[in-house]
Formats: structure tokens, sequence, C-alpha cells
């Protein structure tokens, strides 16, 4: 039986202290399949591709997990941990439909909902007036909606800021919920190991042990200084997330950064000719995806790059400053990242980093070319390739 706690009462004032739940629906796609079809659950399953096309796991159910099945893992080394493994095809559609469900039982409590992909958003609700204003009472609400309206279940974490409300949403997964509250903010951080601080990978991570610091307490040892001066503009946000600090908002409107397409080749490109064909319908679906994107908004490229997987797993990026997509300067920055190794290609992608909204706006007062020509223009000046 679902209870519904909603009440209305009159507008709360604002508080200093913001009120934000991270939601993250468990294993998402694998999830959507075993609701449509119930055969699938209690066994080990991954969506993703098929291990002799070079698949790779999207996403797998915690029976895979188990057997140490991860998600982005390539689909041939899944079932070698795990072979009674079933994997199957993605179906995007299905997973569309429930994502768009589950948003609108989010917004049924605030506008200020940042999706961050079909499965996981930010909720601000410092100012709902539903469930009297409490923040964990919201989580367990819209959990219990999901659950019986969508048929899927949802982690949640709440706290003062979306740094920590992110990290608690995993603190009880599967369908579960944790609070941290502002009182249990210095604590709860102080403990984290500095891996769970976004950002930090194991280069990262290997440094700050050499300092001998292995939790955000640890951290908390450092200066801004010190940390500025060994990690760069990285160091102010080491500095503030070890002792819980996260002054970003959540944005409804979050601005698109870029555009890009990508292939995994089941045959390794060998010959940078090979990889010259192979753009050729990259670029196609590229353009196409921009003009898509423009029909819904405004949009200015300020760099194309082209990305390359090689057969070994490394990756390199390539790019340079542009006003559109000129099919001749993404092939220069083909030639610089495929010469950069000379091996097999495994997987090519190409895309565009787009302009924030003010430059872009400042920059269309004196634009006078038309959509066509900015999108296939080479740009004026020196657009020398770069390493990312």
């Amino acid at each position: 039986m679902l209870y519904i706690c909603t009440v209305f009462s009159p507008p709360a004032m604002s508080s200093s202290i913001r009120k934000i739940i991270h939601c993250d629906a468990d294993c998402f796609y694998a999830s959507v399949e075993m609701r449509d079809d119930p055969s699938l659950r209690g066994i080990p399953l991954a969506v993703g591709g098929q291990p002799d096309q070079r698949g790779v796991v999207a996403t797998c159910n915690y029976e895979a997990r188990a057997f140490g099945v991860r998600s982005a893992m390539p689909s041939a080394q899944a079932l070698k941990l795990c072979p009674e493994l079933r994997i199957i095809a993605p179906t995007m559609s299905r997973y569309q439909e429930a994502s768009r469900r589950i948003m609108a039982i989010y917004r049924d409590y605030t506008d200020l909902v940042e999706p961050l992909s079909l499965d996981e958003a930010y909720l601000d609700v410092t100012d709902s007036e539903h469930c009297e204003g409490s923040a964990t009472l919201i989580a367990r609400e819209i959990r219990a909606r999901v659950a019986a309206e969508v048929g899927l279940t949802v982690s949640a974490g709440v706290a003062p800021n979306k740094f920590i409300a992110k990290i608690a949403s995993d603190w009880r997964k599967p369908d579960g919920m944790f609070v941290v509250r502002p009182a249990q903010v210095d604590a709860f951080v102080a403990v984290l190991p500095v891996e769970r601080l976004f950002g930090v990978g194991k280069v990262t991570a290997e440094k700050l042990r050499a300092l001998g610091v292995d939790s955000c307490g640890d951290l908390r040892s450092h200066s801004m200084a010190d940390l500025t001066e060994r990690f760069g503009v990285f160091g102010q946000r080491l500095f503030e997330r070890c002792r819980g600090i996260d002054t970003r908002e959540v944005s409804p409107d979050r601005e698109r950064k870029s555009i890009s397409v990508e292939t995994t080749y089941t045959r390794d490109l060998r010959t940078l000719a090979e990889c010259e064909t192979a753009l050729e319908p990259l670029l196609r679906q590229l353009l196409e995806r921009i003009e898509r994107a423009r029909r819904s908004e405004p949009l200015s490229v300020a760099k194309v790059f082209v990305k390359i997987r090689f057969a070994d797993f490394s990756r390199t990026t390539a790019e340079a400053g542009a006003l559109g997509v000129d099919p001749a300067q993404c092939r220069e920055l083909l030639a610089e990242a495929v010469g950069r190794k000379r091996k097999p290609v495994r997987l090519m992608g190409v895309g565009v980093r787009l302009m924030e909204a003010q430059a872009a706006r400042q920059l269309r007062l004196f634009d006078d070319w038309d959509d066509a020509t900015a999108l296939t223009a080479a740009p004026p000046g020196d657009n020398a390739p770069s390493q990312a």
C-alpha cells in the first residue's frame, strides 16, 4: 500500500541551508529489462554489445556484479568472469520512456530538477511545500512512487549540497536512502577515502598518498596554497570538497557543453586511409546531430575534436579552435591523433565543444554567417591541433 504524505502549506522562507536530493535508479537498463521480462530476474544479466562484435557492458544487475562484472567492461571479459551471464542488446526507446516517467515524478516536487543522465538527477527541494518541507520525506515518497508507478527502484541521497548528496545516494544501494544532515557533514566527509572525491583518479590518489593523505580528514591538514601549488586549479576543489563545501546550484537548464558521435569497430582500422574513410559517416552523423540540437537551442562551436582508442585500449584526443565542422580540419586532427601511436584503431569519435551561452550571444551580435556556412566553413586563423 502506497502512503502519500503530500501536505500543502504556505510557502516556506528560503534558508541559507539547502536541501538537495540526488536520485539514482538502480542498474537502470538492466532493471527495465527485468521489469519487462520477469524471467530475467535472479540471473546474472548485462545490457550491452555481444562479445563477437567487441561489445561493451553498458550496465549489469547485482547478480552479475557479484562475479566482478562492471559497466564499460568488454563483454568478452565479462563472460570470462561469469560464463552464465546473459547479455541482451539495449532498447533505448523503453529506457527513455521509463526515464521520462521518473523525471515527471521528480518535477511534481520541485521545478529545480537537473538531469545528469536518463537514470540520475539532482533535486533542490529547499523551498518545496510538499511533505511539510521535509527533504527526507520527499525522497522517501519519490522512491515509493517510482516503485509503484514505474516499477523500478531508486536510491537517494539527501544532504545540504550536491557533492554530499551524490555520495550519500550510493551509500545504501540498491533501493536505499541515506541522509546527511548539516550537523553531520564534517564527520561524514572526514572519513571518506580521497578516491570518493570527484576527479581523484588513480594518479592523483597516488600523489596524495605520497603526501600521507588517505582520507579527506588527512587532506584538511594541507592549505589551499599548498594544494593549488601541487595540483593547480584542481587544488582549490580538493580544499573545498574535503571540508564538505560545494556551492554549485541545481541547474534545470544545464548548458550542453559538447556534441559528439563515436563508433567501436568490429575490425581494427590499421591505416590512416581506413580511418579517413571511416571518418566520413561520423562527420555526417555529427552534422545531423548538431542540426537537430539547433532546432531547440542556439549553439555556437568553439572547438572541434577527434578522439581515438587504440587496440591496446590507450586513448588520445586532438582538438583545435573552430567555428564549425570543417572536414579538412577534422582529417588533419585525425592524422595528428593516429600518428601519436601508429597502432590499430578500435574506436573513433568526432565532436565539437560549444561556447558558453554568453560568449555565443556576443559572437552572434557580429555574426552574419548563415547556419549552413557556420556548420561547414573552415575558421580563419591558426588551427594547429592541440593534445587533450
